[in-house]
């Protein structure tokens, strides 16, 4: 399945002289790349990929609970790069991969996103992230989404400091870049997290402003926050989920009280910072139980188990299947 305007965003990035379709015979080669992301981001080991032998391959894939999908059945649904900068002697430097049919309110999904250790802290992900947004709102698209891991905090950061929205946290966190979600600014004072997004040229206007008090977060919403008057308003429902997940990796509070913390796993798709609070413990022992690492800065929730968390949509599936590409920076 391939759509119109995908295509011709994949014929506007296979233009770009920093980024170079996957040819044919380089799948496994991509695939290593893949397998060095996701050993960096669950175990915090730095590979190599291009040393990689069969053997150590292997490992790897045992060690990572990967042995036997190293499949590549969801590669016909997408178009696989390599990043080469200009400047760059040593070859491609990165990989990046994007879907040939938009998901959602048009918009196209990234994996694969990764740039080898040696070749960072130089904006290179963020360049291949503006040139994909720009060739999909060139086609009509609104923009990108795509997935990444809770437990890999260092990669979770990145995509907050570049100002992605969280837009779920059903399977993964899928954040996204989309032209009808506004710049926004999370501004920390004291105790205080106020999230503002952007209205004009210079000028932000705040929308949630959050606190604590004995470990329970406050929240609330301001005059601008309450006009936005539809319930599932997209901005109205990300500025939450945005705010949530700005607060988890702060290690702030997610949690208001007992009643709002019953209904945690109503949100457990996206919605209340409490949903985000649910699906974090979920998603930590899933990582526990594959042998990932995890270094939560998410204090535990100080009351007690949410009642019934299977009776919410989405509650009772856990986290759901990994995506098959990593998504680290």
């Amino acid at each position: 399945m391939k759509d119109d305007q995908a295509l011709r965003v994949h014929e506007r990035l296979a233009a770009r002289p920093e980024l170079r379709p996957v040819a044919f015979g380089e799948g496994r080669r991509f695939a290593l790349w893949d397998l060095a992301s996701l050993a960096e981001g669950a175990l915090g080991e730095c590979l190599d990929p291009d040393s990689l032998t069969v053997a150590s391959e292997k490992r790897w894939r045992v060690r990572l609970g990967t042995a036997g999908r190293e499949g590549t059945r969801y590669d016909e649904f997408r178009r696989r790069y390599w990043v080469c900068p200009p400047d760059s002697r040593r070859g491609p430097v990165g990989t990046v991969a994007v879907d040939t049919w938009p998901m959602g309110a048009g918009a196209l999904r990234v994996t694969s996103l990764y740039v080898h250790p040696v070749a960072r802290r130089k904006g290179i992900a963020s360049a291949v992230l503006d040139a994909v947004y720009a060739d999909c709102r060139a086609e009509g698209l609104h923009g990108f989404r795509l997935d990444t891991y809770w437990t890999w905090q260092k990669t979770v950061r990145y995509y907050l400091a570049r100002g992605l929205w969280v837009t779920s946290w059903k399977h993964a966190l899928g954040l996204a870049r989309l032209s009808y979600l506004p710049r926004y600014e999370v501004r920390e004072d004291a105790d205080e997290l106020t999230f503002l997004v952007a209205v004009a040229e210079g000028t932000t206007v705040p929308l949630l402003v959050t606190g604590h008090t004995d470990g329970r977060l406050r929240l609330r919403e301001t005059e601008q926050y309450r006009s936005l008057t539809e319930e599932r308003h997209a901005l109205r429902m990300y500025a939450r989920s945005t705010l949530a997940l700005h607060l988890a990796v702060r290690g702030r509070p997610l949690v208001r009280g007992e009643e709002e913390w019953d209904r945690a796993h109503w949100s457990s798709d996206i919605g209340e910072p409490e949903g985000l609070a649910y699906k974090i413990g979920v998603f930590e022992q899933v990582a526990r139980e594959d042998g990932w690492r995890v270094e939560s800065p998410c204090p535990p929730a100080p009351v007690t188990p949410p009642k019934d968390p299977g009776a919410g949509a989405g509650s009772a599936d856990g986290p759901g299947p990994r995506p098959t590409a990593a998504a680290r920076p």
